[in-house]
């Protein structure tokens, strides 16, 4: 039975990664269409279709330009080569690129989580308040997630160095997990439900801390369940990870034909 139970855990982590991965390459896919071509082409007013004024690009601002189009560059190499980092059959066959795509991994997550609190503090808060302390806790998390990582992995303990990998992982996809679980509440509730205009409305306070403790705090469960858990924790583990791979799946069809589509 325990072996069932861990046949199943494994199961449903790889369908939700199978979900991810997708909805990470639309996002990625949709950062490029949007921000990439106004850059390759000159045209940056592309840049301010989606992000009000003076958040996107701001003529004059080069240090806070410079910050955004890296942290836009380090988001699309998360989501195509940073989801591919997780591939245990790639990490088996090549482990040569393995560990350099780690080490890019690395320092990326001290590169977006750096620029991103640059923009927070010089340009203010996209999302209100609320969500400028959340994304100041994600980048703070990240960094020191990212640390762990790279120290275990000197040590070359990849036991401990897997653990905080994907802990860096997941805080890395904070804004896109906040996009999805925007859209997902929306559509559920057929509107902005405890949302405001200044993003301080009920589902906004939580979106703001949940778009990053929600995801971290199901790792660990997960983590506690395949290293230490019995069948029973293992096969509810395997059901939380099945409802988190229909929201994640639905989360990115939504963002995608509400959000990402319309836009471009």
């Amino acid at each position: 039975m325990k072996t069932t139970a861990a046949r199943a855990l494994s199961l449903s982590v790889a369908a939700w990664f199978v979900a991810l991965v997708m909805g990470l390459w639309a996002f990625g896919l949709y950062i490029l269409a949007l921000y990439g071509i106004g850059a390759a082409t000159g045209n940056w007013e592309r840049w301010n279709v989606v992000l009000p004024s003076g958040h996107g690009y701001s003529r004059g601002d080069t240090a806070g330009n410079l910050a955004l189009g890296v942290h836009l560059l380090m988001a699309v190499f998360v989501t195509f080569a940073g989801a591919i980092q997780l591939v245990p059959a790639l990490r088996a066959k090549a482990p040569a690129f393995h560990r350099w795509n780690g080490r890019i991994f690395i320092a990326v997550a001290f590169v977006i989580a750096g620029s991103g609190l640059y923009i927070a503090f010089t340009r203010g808060a996209v999302a209100g308040a609320y969500m400028a302390v959340g994304n100041t806790l994600n980048a703070v998390l990240l960094m020191s997630c990212a640390a762990q990582a790279l120290r275990f992995a000197l040590k070359r303990r990849f036991d401990i160095h897997r653990r905080w990998a994907l802990r860096a992982f997941v805080l890395m996809l904070g804004v896109f997990f906040y996009r999805l679980g925007m859209m997902l509440w929306f559509v559920a509730n057929h509107g902005p439900v405890g949302h405001t205009e200044a993003f301080d409305g009920p589902f906004d306070i939580f979106l703001a801390f949940a778009h990053v403790l929600l995801p971290l705090a199901i790792l660990e469960l997960n983590l506690l369940a395949r290293e230490r858990g019995g069948a029973v924790a293992k096969f509810a583990m395997a059901g939380v990870m099945a409802v988190a791979t229909v929201a994640t799946a639905a989360g990115g069809l939504f963002a995608a034909f509400g959000l990402w589509l319309p836009r471009l």
